[in-house]
């Protein structure tokens, strides 16, 4: 399983639909995406930072509601853990 099917497993277990949050792979091979409704703008980061603000930063879909999460959110995250 790759790191970006591993995110997105984690995200379809948080109540996330694709169009709402999802991690896509890009053109340069150190990076993947987080984007979606449910986020601001997108968030790009090295595949294992972006699995790590997918497990252990992004809230469940019940309990971000109508709020979209943001990057900075998900930085702050990252620096605490």
């Amino acid at each position: 399983m790759t790191e970006v099917d591993e995110a997105n497993e984690i995200l379809r277990g948080k109540g996330y639909r694709e169009a709402q949050l999802a991690v896509f792979s890009t053109p340069m091979p150190t990076k993947l995406l987080i984007k979606g409704t449910k986020i601001g703008s997108p968030f790009a980061d090295a595949p294992e930072t972006v699995l790590r603000a997918v497990r252990d930063c992004v809230p469940t879909s019940d309990d971000l509601g109508k709020r979209t999460i943001t990057p900075s959110e998900l930085r702050a995250c990252l620096e605490q853990a």
